[in-house]
């Protein structure tokens, strides 16, 4: 029996689940981080910044019985027939509501990464000086062109804060494993089960059996370490590239 192997789905889905995962960390994060230090009481922030920072350090396991006991049912019953109903008539909707596949993913990724945009991102608007503000104030801003002019100076840290929830939602494999359906099959439809290149490790290492079979594994995890790494000087290459500017534009005044 000739056996085949391919990393094409795996390839898919995971960056499909990233980045659905950060399409919804980040707006949520983001918008929590600046709430917590523009708009909340000092005492609220800091007790809301203490439970966020506990979320981050709840075990992935917990997150995948949470995406496979709670969230699936609720998607299968509710969400996902609603999607079908009104959105089906889009490739992204399309199929049947299974609760299990790329969808719960993203949202369970989405979940376990947003404590650590909120937690960076909070630090780093905090770190920012109240001149920015008050100057922005002075000229006449608004409370919210004021906040957008902090956002503007703390975006070098804030990509930061992005790129590392990123690199957790690419290697992210136990919550993912149990709730993605795992299958080999590309699909542009949310609601389809899809596999990681993380969760076909975990799935199928132990049950390799031939060397062929091992091989492909080890190669996926070389390409995902290879992806992982591309990743951080991508995003090192981005930092340095705005910080960079906004040094230029202060050497210029």
């Amino acid at each position: 029996m000739k056996e085949r192997f391919g990393a094409v789905p795996y390839l898919y889905g995971t960056a499909m689940s990233s980045a659905l995962a950060l399409l919804l960390a980040i707006p949520l994060g983001l918008g929590t981080a600046v709430y917590l230090v523009e708009l909340a009481p000092r005492r609220l922030g800091s007790i809301v910044a203490f439970v966020v920072e506990l979320l981050a350090s709840i075990p992935s396991i917990v997150y995948g019985l949470w995406g496979l006991f709670v969230l699936a049912p609720t998607l299968r019953s509710v969400f996902e027939p609603w999607l079908i109903k009104h959105l089906g008539f889009l490739p992204l909707f399309q199929g049947f509501p299974f609760g299990i596949g790329m969808l719960n993913a993203g949202i369970v990724l989405a979940v376990m990464v947003v404590p650590t945009i909120v937690s960076i991102s909070r630090e780093i608007l905090l770190s920012m000086p109240r001149a920015l503000r008050e100057a922005a104030l002075a000229l006449g801003a608004t409370r919210a062109e004021a906040i957008a002019v902090t956002l503007d100076a703390a975006r070098p840290g804030i990509l930061g804060a992005v790129i590392l929830a990123l690199g957790r939602a690419l290697g992210e494999t136990m919550a993912v494993t149990m709730v993605i359906g795992n299958t080999n099959r590309v699909s542009l439809s949310l609601l389809a089960p899809s596999a990681t290149m993380a969760s076909v490790i975990a799935n199928e290492f132990t049950e390799a059996t031939s060397k062929l079979h091992l091989s492909a594994l080890i190669e996926i995890a070389l390409v995902l370490l290879a992806v992982t790494m591309l990743v951080n000087a991508v995003a090192r290459v981005l930092v340095i590239w705005s910080t960079g500017g906004r040094r230029d534009v202060a050497g210029a005044a």
